[in-house]
Parts: C-alpha cells; structure tokens; sequence
C-alpha cells in the first residue's frame, strides 16, 4: 500500500509542475527548490534522529542515484519526445534485476519472471509508438531518460541493501542530493533560479510548497514500503504510476486514453496484485553498521 500510494502521488505530480513551468520557473529550479523544502520540512521534526547521521558510502551514493532520477526525468522530459522519454525510463525493471541479483542477492522465480515481463510488456504497451521507432537513445535527452530510469532503479535497490540505515536518514540523503546537484544543472540550462524565485507570484510559491510538504511525506511513506519488500516487487508495483499518469492525463488534461492505455494499464495492475511473490528465498541484506 506505501508503495502503490507512492506512485498515485507520482503518477498526479506532473500537473503542478506543469503550472509552475507555466508560470515562468525552470523544471530544474522548481525540482531543486520543493526538494529543498522537503528537506527543511523535515529538518526540525526530524532532527532527533537526522543528527545522529554519519557519513556512510551507501548515503552518498543514495543521494547521487536520487539527484541522477529526478534531475534527468524532467531534463528529458522537458527536452525530448516524453513518450520515447517514458519507455526509455520505464526499462527500470530491467536494471533492477540485474543490480538487486548483485547488491541484494535476491534471485527471480519463474513466476517472478513472467511478472516483471507483463509489467515491462504493459509499460511498452501504454508507452509504444511505431512512428517514433525502436526505443534506443537518439539524442541527449533520451538518454537522460535512460540514465534516470537505471538511476531510479539503483536508487530502490540501495534503499533495500541499506535496511540497517534509519530511513529519516536516508530520506534526508535523497532530498540534499537533487538540492546539491540541481542549481549547478539549472546553471548549465540556462535557468535564472533567483530571477525565477523572485518573479513568480504568492500563489506558485503556495503551490511550492505544498508540493515540497507531499514530497517530504511521501518519501517517507515509499522508503518504508522498499525497506520492508524485495526490490524486484517494488518496481513491479511502481509501474502503477504510469496508469495513474494516463488517468490523471485525461482528467485533468484531456488527453485521449485509447486501447492500448486501457490494456497496458490492465496488464500492470495484474502483475501488480503478483509483485509480492517474485523472488526465490534469499539471504536477507547484512545489517551492519553505517
């Protein structure tokens, strides 16, 4: 449920960021600045535990694979066809098998595999367009795409491997990673985050921080449902976000939802109701020190 609610939020977050562009703020500026308040949000309730953090490779790396997800779903999505985009993100299952076998020593049964396959198979099937060809990287902002989909994945396998990690702290790790990295990517776009900040009105701001608020709430609520299932499961169940996303798409943009959303939408909620019985007995993730 923590994880299906996760991907109801991603799956309507679109929109507000869609009117805060709108209004005159960069993607990456509005990304690095509703993170930023996440992490302010959550600094004081929080802080009990937040200060007991220490340095810890695994955090590092967390921080680096959530920056690299975030920042690179929306410069691909801002500069390139979202469709190809999309698909090229949502190859996410893949890597996921490949680096939790590795990090997590988690092993696939024969049932796990045709589940992520009808997940991967409903994603291709939402996601495809023969017009626009086979989906293989044609520009940087495809391969942005790319990179945040293995991103996305690295970032749930190492929520899992780092089980031994309170979660507020690696919560707090995600949300410094996209605001560390984010002014320096808006700089190379050239985004105004200042001028930008300054020129939007009380209402964006609101808007800002509502958004900042769900983040901070959200985060927790998805660090808790990887925590305590396989990573393989977990992005199984993630992939419910692009249903969410063609719902909401025609609710709130009116975008035509066709056969093919229809039926790849049914294909991954039925692999969804199978997420939790994927793996093989393995060994569970070592609960050593930070």
């Amino acid at each position: 449920m923590a994880l299906l609610c996760g991907a109801v939020v991603w799956g309507l977050i679109w929109y507000p960021y869609r009117v805060i562009e709108a209004a005159g703020m960069g993607g990456v500026t509005a990304t690095g600045i509703t993170y930023g308040l996440a992490f302010l949000f959550g600094l004081l309730p929080m802080w009990p535990v937040v200060r007991t953090i220490r340095p810890s490779f695994w955090l590092l790396l967390l921080a680096l694979s959530a920056a690299g997800t975030n920042i690179g779903y929306v410069l691909g999505t801002l500069d390139g066809v979202v469709m190809r985009v999309l698909l090229l993100f949502y190859l996410s299952p893949l890597w996921t098998v490949l680096l939790s076998r590795t990090l997590l020593g988690e092993r696939l049964s024969r049932a796990g595999t045709g589940v992520i396959a009808l997940s991967m198979a409903g994603a291709i099937v939402m996601l495809w367009q023969p017009a626009l060809g086979f989906p293989w990287p044609a520009c940087g902002a495809e391969w942005m795409g790319l990179g945040a989909g293995f991103c996305f994945a690295l970032a749930n396998v190492l929520v899992r491997r780092t089980a031994h990690i309170e979660i507020e702290h690696k919560v707090m790790a995600v949300f410094a990673g996209v605001v560390l990295m984010a002014p320096a990517v808006a700089w190379l776009r050239g985004e105004s985050p200042v001028a930008q900040a300054v020129a939007v009105g009380a209402d964006i701001w609101l808007m800002l921080g509502i958004l900042g608020a769900v983040l901070l709430i959200i985060n927790l609520v998805v660090q808790y449902g990887i925590t305590h299932l396989s990573a393989n499961a977990a992005i199984s169940l993630f992939l419910f976000e692009l249903v969410v996303a063609a719902a909401s798409s025609w609710w709130l943009a009116d975008e035509v939802m066709g056969t093919k959303e229809w039926l790849g939408g049914a294909m991954i909620i039925a692999a969804s109701l199978f997420s939790g019985h994927l793996e093989q007995p393995a060994a569970q993730p070592d609960k050593e020190p930070a």
